[in-house]
């Protein structure tokens, strides 16, 4: 095989691999389980690539993960449940339906009344759900009908918060502005504290998840992505604490042998020497 532009190609490198007998023994042992975790991966090194501005890296990348949805679609389309044309029918037929003010009569819309369109026809799309498991004589999906159905329980935890606060936040659940989000991150902070002091380490872990679930409020209501923020800052720790290690290197030591008032001291040069935002 040759490589090729084709989408296609891709889907019968996919079924060689799967076939069995001649196809390759790692592929064929996986199942959507196994591969979950690859595909959760892929996604974030999509992410990281975006962040460090590398469109070269970017493009393979996002190779890596349309992969893993021709690898799931595979596995599917073994089973007799769907295969990779009823996964791209299924998004079309999402993304026309979700869209009625550019495909549909609704065109020129504003965005709030795109919005609330919006939850409507997701609203309209759970009904159909329903309906095609019970044709099915599959059971109903849990705790339907509740506000905060729908997160994903493996999404990432900070995104995973902000979407549970943005759904509240719709049916009123929310403070109406910043200053008591700002007041309730102290409020934790507190918190933490009494439980350090009290040496209880249990209660100090819930209270560091209410402090973090606190902040991923402050940065919804700011318009801030968490994830992203939090990414930042871990570039920005690796950045300064390889400057740190150069530094000492120049010297001819390492981290291990220098004092925490030494490495602290290149942390704050690291800091005076950095580009805006950085």
């Amino acid at each position: 095989m040759r490589p090729s532009r084709d989408i296609q190609h891709l889907l019968d490198i996919m079924a060689a691999l799967r076939t069995p007998e001649t196809g390759c023994p790692w592929d064929l042992e996986q199942d959507f389980s196994s591969i979950a975790p690859y595909t959760i991966e892929e996604a974030y090194e999509v992410a990281d690539a975006i962040a460090r501005h590398d469109l070269d890296d970017l493009c393979d990348e996002l190779g890596d993960l349309l992969l893993q949805v021709v690898f799931h679609a595979r596995m599917a389309q073994e089973r007799d449940a769907f295969d990779f044309g009823d996964v791209v029918l299924a998004i079309t037929s999402k993304m026309i339906r979700r869209h009625p003010h550019v495909f549909g009569g609704a065109r020129g819309r504003a965005v709030a009344a795109v919005n609330a369109a919006w939850d409507e026809i997701k609203a309209e799309e759970k009904a159909e759900r329903t309906a095609r498991r019970a044709r099915h004589g599959l059971p109903p999906e849990p705790e339907g009908g509740r506000t905060l159905d729908g997160v994903p329980v493996g999404a990432p935890a900070l995104t995973r918060a902000v979407k549970l606060q943005t759904k509240a936040a719709r049916v009123g659940f929310d403070w109406p502005d910043v200053r008591p989000v700002l007041d309730k991150i102290r409020e934790e902070i507190d918190e933490v504290e009494a439980e350090i002091t009290a040496g209880d380490r249990e209660a100090a872990a819930g209270e560091i998840g209410d402090l973090l679930f606190a902040l991923a409020n402050l940065a919804r209501h700011l318009d801030i992505d968490p994830e992203a923020a939090l990414r930042g800052t871990n570039q920005k720790f690796v950045r300064r604490f390889a400057y740190i290690e150069d530094r000492l290197a120049d010297e001819g030591r390492r981290p291990a042998e220098a004092s925490l008032d030494e490495m602290e001291a290149l942390w704050q040069a690291a800091k005076t020497n950095a580009a805006p935002n950085e």
